[in-house]
């Protein structure tokens, strides 16, 4: 454990031994590194350290975490992801009231909503609250209920929430699936009815999706394509898919 990779994990997890987590950005600074060195370190360490909202953290898979949370929190897809983050911060105003859903593209949008932006940030997944904690204007309010460990969000247990008294001008929706045929999908059943809620509530609905979702299924269905206003990609869709978005004044941004 004498390379410069191991001494950096080495140090990491003494850090990790005085808390329970440390900030991507103030660990590159520490270390005198970049994120993504430290994000190729954790990649394939043997530590169990994982980036999650943000943060490094010990890897909750010994909590019955499954193979898709712990998939998904690893470094894949993570330049598309970031260039979609960047185009979706964009469309966040002053005062703006936002639902953000859960899913690893969602911190990034956070990451690069500017510091001195005045908003009101609502969310139900852990990872999400993570990172709208970390914005010094923005008011956070987490939808509570039951913590599932699956997939770290949480789930309403009686027969109202948050949302039922909040109505965000605009709300993030991400996506495992995007199909013209199926409707928009999610892998984790559990958050099904926290984004069909959340599009209910909404005024403005953005679909989150990164290129290669689209022609996919998955086996939570919660809306159909014509439902959002916006769809936010990393590569222009197929032809099939910028015309039905014509046709039905989806605006599409890549």
């Amino acid at each position: 454990m004498d390379t410069p990779r191991g001494e950096r994990l080495q140090k990491l997890i003494q850090t990790l031994k005085e808390g329970d987590k440390i900030h991507l950005r103030d660990a590159a600074q520490s270390l005198g590194v970049s994120e993504m060195t430290i994000r190729r370190d954790l990649n394939d360490n043997p530590y169990s350290l994982i980036v999650l909202g943000g943060y490094i953290v010990i890897d909750p898979k010994n909590n019955n975490v499954n193979h898709y949370f712990l998939s998904e929190q690893k470094s894949k897809n993570i330049d598309e992801k970031r260039y979609i983050g960047k185009l979706a911060a964009q469309q966040i105003e002053e005062n703006d009231t936002v639902f953000f859903d859960s899913g690893t593209t969602l911190p990034f949008i956070i990451e690069n909503i500017p510091d001195e932006l005045r908003f009101t940030g609502v969310c139900y997944s852990l990872n999400t609250f993570l990172s709208l904690k970390n914005k010094p204007n923005c008011t956070v309010i987490l939808c509570g209920g039951e913590f599932k460990t699956s997939s770290y969000i949480f789930t309403p247990v009686g027969a109202n929430n948050e949302l039922d008294f909040i109505r965000p001008n605009k709300a993030f929706i991400s996506a495992a699936g995007v199909s013209l045929e199926h409707g928009v999908t999610s892998f984790i059943l559990d958050e099904v009815r926290m984004k069909m809620q959340a599009m209910s509530a909404s005024k403005q609905k953005i679909l989150i999706a990164d290129a290669y979702k689209f022609d996919k299924t998955k086996p939570g269905r919660f809306g159909t394509l014509n439902q959002f206003d916006k769809i936010i990609t990393d590569q222009q869709p197929d032809k099939s898919y910028l015309d039905y978005c014509y046709q039905h004044d989806i605006g599409v941004i890549y």
